[in-house]
Formats: C-alpha cells, structure tokens, sequence
C-alpha cells in the first residue's frame, strides 16, 4: 500500500501518468525545508530488480533504484589517454571524444566480423580500480577489471574466475585479441619540419614546377615561373596551402572543375611570382639530415601525391628513382617492412612501386604515424577483422589504484580502443523516459517505488532467481533525506537477508545506520560492503556545496561505526574542487579521519563539469566564489577536465597523506570489492553538490 504522511500536501496535479508505468503515479509534496519545489510520485513497480544489460560491463548484473533520479547507472572501464580509431583515419584520446562524434566500430555480416564506421551516442566517467593488459606489440590497455574485449573466443573480461560469484569468461595470457593493432601510436607533431616534409612529398609527386623563357611583345625575352599544384582531394590541397601560407608563401587557391557524372571537382594551387618559386624550391629542398618530423611529413605527402590502399596493400607508385630512395630511407628510418616492386620496364606507367608488409597492423601504423591528409585513402571501412599474433595477452595485473576511467555508447556497441576491439557501454537514461529533462530538473521529481520490498520478496523467491550480488545506490542515493519518511531501505535489507543474498550499497548519508541491525544480519549469511561519499570536512565549503546533505564528520562517525561494527565500509573524496576544497590542510585531515575510521578504501577525484553540470557550477561560483571565476574559466577552457597537471596536483592529494600508498589505498582487506569500485558515478556526485 501507499505509504501516508500526516503532512503531506496534495496540489492541484495530485494524478500524473508517467511514461514506462501504466497506472497513474500520486504527486505528493512535503512542506518542509529540503523539500521544497520538489515533487514525489509515488508509482507501484512491477519489478524493482533491474538488469543490467550485458553489455553495460557491470561487474554485477542486478541493481534496485527505490528512488528513481537524473543520472545513468553505467559503469566506466578504459582509462582517458586510450586512443579510439576515428572514422577518419585517425585517433583521439577516449577523454576528449564527444557525443556525435564518427568513429569506428564492427559489425557482423554472416560469419565474418567488420569494421564500420559509427557514432558516439554518450560518455561518461567515474571511478575505477586500474589494470594493465599488455599484448604482444607492446601496446599497453589501462582498463577496470570488468572490461570486456574481443578475443579469438568471443568476449572476455579483464579479469574473472572459474567458479563462484565472479564466474565469466576473462582474458588469460597468450589469448589473442582481434583488432587492427597499432592504435596507440600518436599522431605526429605538426612542426615546420613536419610541414617542409609533407611539401616536399605531395609537391614532388604531385606539383608541377618550371622555368621557361617567354617574348614580350617588343620582342624581348625574360624567364617566366610556373608553380601547380592540382588535385581531386581538397583535404591535401588545403593542407598545403595552409602550410604555404605559414611559411609565409602567397599561392593562389581556385576551383578548376565542378563535380559532374563520374568526375570529382577539381582544385589548385598556383602562382607565378618568381619570389614564391624561389620559396617553394627552398621548402621541397632535400634535406643534409632529415629529422624524424621531416621524414614522417614526407611519408605523408608522398603517400597523399602516389599512395593508395588497395585489398589491404599498402603502395607508393613513383618513376622517379631519386623520390623513391627518400621515400624507402624514411620507411627504414621508422622501421617499416616494405619491398620495391620495378614495374617501370613493364607497366605503361613506367612506375615502380613500394609496398608495405605486415598487412593492416602495418598499414594502419603508417597512417597513424605519419597522418596523410587524404582520409579516403585511410578507410578501413568492410575490412575483415582478424586475431592477430602480436596482439596476444603477454600480462594482466592490477596497478593497485583508483582512477577515473571512461565509456561511451555507440551505434555499433563497440569501438576501437588502443587498437582492438573493445566493447562500449550503453546508457539507461531513465530520465528521459520519465519526460524529464537531463538538468536539474530531476532532482527535484522524486520517483519513489512504494511497494520496492514487497516486489523484490517476489523476485528473490523465484526459482529463477540465482542470488547474485545486487547494488544499491548505483543510480540514485537510497539513503537520500526523504528514505527517513518512507523507510523503504528497511524492507529492502529485509529481505537481502532473508534470502541471504550479497550486496553492496553507496551513499553520501549515515542513515543507513539506522539499518546496521539488519546489515549484520545479512553479515552473518552473506557478503555486505558500503561507501560514503565525503568531499570536504571544511564547514564553509561543505555548507557552499552540498547545503542538503548530511554534515561530513557524522559520515566518518558512520564510516567508524559501521567498520567497528564488521560490515566494510570505505571512502570517497569526490569531487576535488580547486580553491574550495583542495588545500592540504582541508584533505590532510580527512585522510587522518578516514584512516582512523578503518575505512576499507579511500580514493579521490578531480571535479569535471560537463553539460548542464558545468552551468549550474559556474552560476555558483558567480553567486558564492566570484574570485574563482577566472581560474575556473582557465582551467576548463578546452573542456569537461581540467588540464592533465592540475587532475595530477589534486590526486595527488590524497596519495600523499599519512602512511598512503600511491593511489587509492586499500587499507585493510575487505570481503568484496566496495561499492565505490564497482560504480561510482561521477556526474551524479557533482550534481548532488549544486
């Protein structure tokens, strides 16, 4: 039945019919300070036991939202410095990619897997604990424990067991992976000898220079200058001229021919200035000692003026035999296995051609290395995928640490990370299924599931049911202010105990130690584990910050307590906001605190402000920390995240406070893995703060 409060008002839309529950929920209101503009529905749930779909990489399949709220229960597996394959050819940083961006995936197509271009649907961030997996070509994968990648068997874990609760297909040494390899190497620094390079390339094969005599009218003779540069693929046009004009060179960019039937358009770069031939013979210049960066420009630009890649061969086609020495120096210079085919005796062309060995691995290596600007001559697009011998598992350890880890959904449930194939995340936005807006908005409209402990009794009694661990708190927080009225988590850890079945929780409240009775008696039949969330114990910046939760030193009194009592308990300082509470006399103490509650874990993170989230924190700043404004426009100019030094300053925080050991600290053995390794989510952290 409902649950009645003696002082709750009913308004004027005292019925609302919610998208995804067929009976009308009751819109109620509370009259008291924290809860006011905010709306509770109470709705009757069908089933309360939500599954986590397989392919969110959970390392638990079940969850239970008592009270529904605005973030997403996903969990974050790759470290931010991955490089994800782009459908352009080339790589960004897992942290810098952007919902709409076009990258690649695979797909199926009878019994062949592969690769396809697709979008980024989401991203998110949080927490994780780290692990290396390093393969065979070196590449090195810093990922959470329940990641999934592609091997030769199908999907596996990064780590797992052959039995018990943890049972899953996981990665051993010697398994290999299926990708294309290579997708760690970085792109190359686009400096001036870079560029001399890449104009010495694409000119060479491609441009056309001269000096020939012309008659004036009044029948005298003077040296006449040519330079052309004409293509089909704007990309290494513009290219070049935008890095004739940073050297200074003025050429003129016009259309030749429109686009018409089977015919591109086409485009030049031209001029007859004697001062900018003059220029462009000094810039294609061979070089006494080329650097790397010339070589890799001149790859580049050759490959853009000759290259091609045709049924996964690599080629360069040249008849000038001095060109194709550079060009086969340079390979060898960044230890490429190529061949020279001498087809000039024989083909109408009267070409000889290089060709690269190694396959896609070492295709896509080149690409990556030099970044030729013709990105169609880069497409991997309706390639097969293959398991490879150099992507083998060569180790797979924990780093023992904490850190922010990154996952997006993709049209494709899958994309491409450090080369191989690794499988996505997909976001459960319940708020948009509940005609909520993804701001602030839900916060303030409370879902809450009246008959949550009735309907979890039914499911666990199911046959079907096979007890596996359930999460608490990994969508919401079940131990928000308003669970004090109706007292749902009680009902709840009833029947976790009467069924005897493991759980964790996460919260930023000590009310869940009116229900430590009930956790110790699921302690004596199964495994139970918490976390608390506690960003400051400064009073100034837990008031400024998080003005409706509860006060941070009764979270480490509930810390202690529940450690001394036996249940494992550890500790977040989320988020780490510089010049609020990030100064060492804030966080020194909190990790003394923290350590002498017998916190079982205790990890920390840099604040990052994305969306709707980084207006609402700039709105406070503005009203609260004016002073702030200018260091935090500074620090978030290019994105979510602050630049890489300032995270490592503030992680750096919590790593060297007394008796830490670097990262997160795992302070004294616990039964199973807190709730704040297994989904933290960040973004409904920082939401809850403002």
């Amino acid at each position: 039945m409902f649950v009645r409060w003696s002082n709750l008002s009913l308004g004027d839309e005292e019925q609302r019919r919610l998208p995804g529950y067929r009976d009308e929920a009751v819109v109620r209101r509370f009259d008291a300070p924290e809860a006011l503009q905010t709306n509770f529905y109470e709705v009757r749930a069908k089933s309360v036991l939500n599954r986590v779909p397989g392919k969110s990489q959970m390392p638990f399949r079940w969850t239970i939202n008592v009270y529904r709220g605005c973030t997403h229960a996903c969990t974050y597996c790759i470290s931010g410095d991955t490089r994800v394959l782009m459908a352009d050819g080339r790589t960004k940083t897992l942290r810098d990619l952007q919902v709409g961006d076009q990258i690649y995936g695979t797909s199926r197509t009878g019994v062949h897997r592969k690769y396809e271009t697709t979008t980024v649907l989401d991203k998110w961030s949080s927490l994780q604990r780290a692990y290396e997996v390093t393969l065979g070509d070196g590449t090195v994968l810093v990922t959470s424990d329940h990641h999934r990648f592609l091997s030769q068997r199908g999907w596996k874990h990064v780590t797992g067991t052959d039995s018990g609760p943890l049972k899953r297909p996981h990665l051993t040494v010697g398994l290999k992976l299926l990708g294309i390899g290579g997708g760690a190497t970085r792109p190359p620094d686009k400096d001036p000898d870079y560029r001399r390079g890449y104009l010495s390339g694409l000119i060479r094969g491609d441009g056309y220079m001269t000096r020939y005599l012309r008659t004036r009218r009044d029948g005298r003779t003077y040296t006449a200058h040519q330079f052309c540069l004409v293509l089909t693929d704007r990309e290494a046009l513009v290219r070049a001229h935008s890095y004739l004009a940073e050297f200074g060179v003025e050429a003129r960019f016009a259309e030749l021919a429109k686009a018409s039937g089977n015919h591109n358009a086409t485009a030049v770069v031209r001029s007859g200035a004697k001062a900018t031939f003059d220029r462009i013979q000094d810039l294609i210049a061979w070089p006494v000692s080329p650097s790397l960066s010339w070589q890799k420009g001149f790859l580049a630009g050759i490959y853009d003026a000759e290259g091609s890649c045709s049924h996964g061969t690599l080629s360069i086609s040249n008849g000038d035999e001095l060109i194709l020495r550079w060009a086969s120096r340079c390979l060898e210079h960044l230890d490429f296995d190529h061949t020279i085919v001498d087809q000039r005796g024989r083909s109408k062309d009267g070409v000889a051609q290089i060709r690269l060995r190694g396959g896609m691995a070492a295709n896509m290596r080149f690409w990556l290395a030099t970044d030729p600007a013709i990105t169609r001559k880069r497409s991997i697009a309706g390639r097969r995928l293959w398991a490879r011998s150099d992507l083998r598992v060569t180790s797979i350890r924990p780093l023992g640490v904490v850190m922010p880890m990154y996952d997006i959904t993709t049209g494709t449930g899958d994309f491409i990370a450090n080369g191989v194939v690794s499988h996505n995340c997909f976001a459960r936005p319940t708020h948009k299924y509940l005609d909520f807006n993804a701001g602030r908005d839900f916060e303030r409209e409370i879902v809450v599931k009246v008959n949550a402990p009735e309907v979890l009794r039914a499911e666990l009694r199911r046959p079907s049911w096979k007890g596996e661990h359930i999460a608490l708190g990994t969508n919401t927080d079940p131990y928000q202010w308003v669970e004090g009225r109706y007292r749902l988590m009680e009902g709840i850890w009833e029947a976790m105990r009467d069924f005897a079945n493991p759980c964790s929780v996460l919260t930023k409240s000590p009310l869940l130690l009116r229900d430590l009775p009930l956790m110790l008696q699921i302690a004596e039949r199964t495994s139970i584990s918490a976390c608390l969330s506690i960003p400051t114990l400064d009073e100034k910046a837990w008031r400024a910050t998080e003005p409706h939760t509860p006060n941070p030193r009764a979270r480490l009194e509930a810390v202690a307590e529940l450690n001394r009592a036996g249940i494992p308990t550890g500790v977040l300082i989320a988020p780490l906001m510089p010049g609020v509470n990030d100064a060492p006399h804030q966080i020194e103490p909190l990790l003394e605190l923290a350590t002498a509650a017998g916190a079982t874990s205790i990890g920390g993170v840099a604040l990052h402000l994305r969306g709707e989230v980084r207006d609402i924190f700039m709105d406070w700043l503005r009203s609260q920390r004016p002073d702030l404004i200018e260091r935090y426009e500074r620090l978030y100019s290019r994105g979510a995240y602050a630049p890489k030094q300032e995270r490592e300053r503030l992680s750096q925080l919590v790593r060297r406070g007394p008796g830490r050991a670097r990262g997160f600290r795992r302070l004294q053995p616990a039964a199973r893995p807190p709730a704040a390794e297994q989904t933290l989510h960040e973004p409904s952290h920082q939401q809850a703060l403002f």
